[in-house]
């Protein structure tokens, strides 16, 4: 029998808040707005910025007397059995709901960027891997799947999926993007919303916004994107995962953009998010993103201030743990500096949530129902699948690939046997495991040379390292070229090393200056190719490197951006044939290293010219991607199509699978603007479709535009349809065109808003 109103689960959880905030002190409602970090590391190497200075010891009883809005990585924190682990967190919750008078629960919240980043979790590819897939609804299931274990241990929020578009990929966080164009960052972010929140876990879109656009390439640094920029790049993706996805959180970026932090702007959070989008879930700091106003960006002279600043802004809940939030907010409150409806707004939000997640129910329990597998046979099956349908062939020009089953095969590279060299940073064996190296890393991972000997058991398979990931010594050089004149191919597999702040080539704080490989790899390449053995070049990384030095010269070339735990079955099924490639690149692969951090979004004047020596255009263009197998396209010629402005247009495209084995052929929709009041990108990405075909089959594809998708910012800051010419162009990469259709748009310009389309929708139909 219920005792009142906020317990009753048959009342809506507004009218449940209502009451239970008329009932709560200053002091109770306060303590909904922050989290606790139990177990942080205040000294040493830490997995959060300014970690060490920004995490401060507390009395944990004493803390938890008013009771407590999050929990912040009960298993991200450090290496704990799953088992274990939920036990603890459901007594830690019991001891929560007793010490205050409501007996609230508190939200517990984990890193999942690729995976639940806890001990003995199954370790999926990055987010750059998902978008090189081009597979939403993969992306989907593999999310459902980590949302189920998350809420198995007791965990309800996941800060995850990132949704910053690539700008600059010299960026160390390229990694945990999708990739370079906000309609494939969108439409696979919404995917993954989808899934985690289907498994009643709150989905949290970071970093909001404008992060990756970063001044120089350096995280946690200035943006100075320019309004169109902003509105035409950064925020679709967010916009897209909160309509299409149904996103319950929002997590405010580090980064200021032209002199206000995000932390501190109510234009974004408040304004854009809630008025103008209709978001009614919860925003929260990241990692000590508020107590960053005053030290970092000094728009605030203490706390108390910046506690002011944030909530006025529009942030409910101050993570990963309390510093301005508690006590400083507390008193200013009491001084009338803050006025209480800003907490009251805030704590409303959060306990809304928390009623939705059934934190207030009087029959709650914390306890595990389901026996624990975190790393269960149906995740490995959904990692290799992903893991396989991410792996981008890039060149292959006198078929050196499939490698033969009996060849001699000297396998080099500091990545080959190195099991790390297949997860991102944010992975618990890159993230937390390497501060504990005495902990089993927790799951089987196959090194790329461990699979490829499995792959190829009559194949004779020698072995080198080379070298370093990032280290200058060049002494392994010897050998590794010894190893590849011995052999009938040599497999160079090199690239990056995950970690953070600097402790890896790749990740969270590790930024580059040019896009050269890492160390003395690049040289190491140089040596092999020296021998004339054919070399097919193996990349596991978290970026895009420069490759045009090797334009020519290698026998293959294959990419996997951090693949997984099943990354090295991955490639190596790649390798031998087993697996046809049906990656496409989800960023550019440019030529020279240094000098042109570019991506393909570029108005006319970001591309080759004559006023200019230095030619951006990439070696490999976006959505680039080869197979084993030949497609055979055929598009209905028509004469230029007239639409209104509020119109739409169907654009049908056949596909033939012409050769002789099941392969997947990515149907991409480019729009090309060629006059418009603004300058606009001369092409980019408004549709796809992925089309699985066996031998002889036949696909027809539908893709239905509709002229929101032309929409644009104009010069007044207003998202127009113009009426003048369009071009639909179907392609296998931005940059290979098979088929255009000349639209004539006609009437007035159109203002659209938040109601627009934001999806092209396309339909398959099998052919006989």
């Amino acid at each position: 029998m219920t005792t009142a109103p906020w317990r009753d689960p048959a009342l809506p959880a507004a009218a449940r808040v209502d009451d239970l905030l008329a009932r709560m002190t200053l002091e109770e409602k306060t303590a909904q707005l922050y989290g606790v970090w139990v177990g942080a590391a205040t000294d040493g190497d830490g997995v959060a910025p300014l970690q060490r200075e920004m995490t401060s010891e507390y009395d944990w009883d004493e803390l938890i007397a008013q009771g407590l809005g999050q929990l912040t990585r009960s298993f991200g924190t450090a290496p704990v059995d799953p088992e274990l682990g939920a036990q603890a967190l459901a007594r830690a919750q019991r001891r929560i709901a007793a010490a205050g008078r409501f007996g609230i629960p508190a939200v517990a919240h984990e890193e999942c960027l690729a995976g639940f980043t806890a001990w003995g979790a199954t370790a999926y590819p990055v987010p750059l891997a998902w978008g090189a897939s081009f597979d939403p609804g993969l992306v989907e299931e593999m999310a459902r799947h980590i949302g189920a274990d998350l809420r198995a241990v007791g965990v309800h929020q996941g800060l995850a999926p990132v949704l910053d578009v690539v700008r600059d990929p010299r960026w160390g966080r390229v990694e945990e993007t999708i990739g370079e164009d906000p309609y494939l960052v969108g439409t696979i972010g919404a995917a993954y919303v989808r899934g985690l929140e289907s498994a009643g876990v709150v989905a949290t879109l970071k970093h909001f916004a404008g992060y990756a656009s970063s001044v120089g390439a350096r995280n946690l640094a200035p943006v100075r994107a320019g309004v169109r920029e902003f509105a035409d790049v950064v925020l679709p993706p967010f916009e897209m995962a909160l309509r299409e996805g149904g996103a319950r959180s929002v997590m405010a970026a580090y980064n200021e953009t032209d002199g206000v932090p995000a932390s501190a702007d109510p234009a974004l959070l408040t304004q854009l998010l809630r008025a103008d989008w209709g978001f009614t879930g919860t925003v929260v700091a990241d990692y000590f993103g508020i107590g960053f106003l005053e030290t970092l960006h000094r728009v605030a002279g203490s706390p108390a201030q910046a506690a002011h600043v944030a909530l006025a802004a529009g942030i409910d809940v101050e993570l990963p743990t309390l510093k301005c939030y508690g006590k400083p907010l507390v008193e200013a409150v009491r001084a009338g500096v803050v006025p209480e409806a800003l907490v009251d707004r805030a704590a409303r939000r959060v306990l809304v949530q928390k009623a939705e997640l059934g934190l207030l129910d009087e029959d709650w329990s914390p306890e595990p129902t389901e026996r624990i597998d975190l790393d269960s046979p149906a995740n490995r099956a959904l990692a290799r699948q992903l893991a396989e349908e991410s792996v981008v062939l890039l060149d292959n020009p006198d078929g050196v690939l499939p490698l033969p089953a009996e060849a001699r095969i000297a396998v080099v590279g500091p990545r080959a046997a190195d099991a790390l060299a297949m997860l991102g940073c944010y992975s618990f064996p890159s993230h937390v495991g390497t501060h504990h190296p005495e902990v089993p890393m927790g799951i089987e991972i196959p090194t790329v040379l461990e699979s490829l000997r499995a792959e190829l058991p009559d194949a004779k398979v020698t072995f080198a390292e080379g070298c370093d990931v990032s280290g200058p010594d060049t002494s392994g050089f010897e050998e590794a070229v010894a190893r590849a004149s011995e052999a009938d191919v040599c497999v160079a597999v090199l690239g990056d090393r995950a970690g953070l702040f600097g402790r890896g080539t790749s990740g969270e704080g590790c930024d580059v200056a040019d896009l050269q490989l890492p160390g003395v790899q690049a040289d190491l390449l140089d040596a092999l190719v020296s021998t004339g053995v054919p070399v097919v070049l193996v990349l596991l990384t978290g970026r895009p490197y420069a490759l045009g030095r090797w334009q020519g010269r290698l026998g293959a070339v294959v990419q996997a951006f951090f693949p997984g735990e099943e990354g090295g079955p991955a490639v190596a099924g790649v390798l031998s044939g087993r697996v046809n490639p049906s990656g496409r690149l989800p960023v550019s692969v440019p030529h020279m290293p240094g000098g042109q951090p570019w991506t393909y979004l570029q108005p006319p004047l970001g591309l080759a010219d004559e006023v200019s020596n230095l030619d951006p255009t990439p070696l490999y263009a976006f959505g680039h991607g080869l197979s084993y197998t030949n497609f055979a396209w055929e598009a209905e010629d028509s004469a230029k199509q007239d639409l209104d402005t509020d119109g739409s247009y169907d654009l049908t495209v056949t596909v033939r699978n012409t050769g002789d084995r099941a392969g997947a052929e990515v149907v991409q929709l480019y729009l090309h603007d060629p006059v418009a009041s603004v300058t606009r990108p001369d092409v980019r990405l408004i549709g796809y479709r992925r089309l699985e075909l066996d031998p002889g089959e036949v696909s027809r594809v539908t893709f239905r535009f509709h002229t929101d998708l032309s929409a644009f910012t104009d010069r007044t800051g207003r998202r127009v349809v113009e009426p003048g010419a369009l071009e639909l162009r179907l392609g296998v990469s931005s940059a290979d065109v098979r088929h255009t259709a000349r639209l004539n748009v006609t009437g007035p310009v159109r203002v659209v808003g938040t109601d627009r389309r934001l999806l092209c929708e396309t339909e398959v139909r099998a052919q006989g």
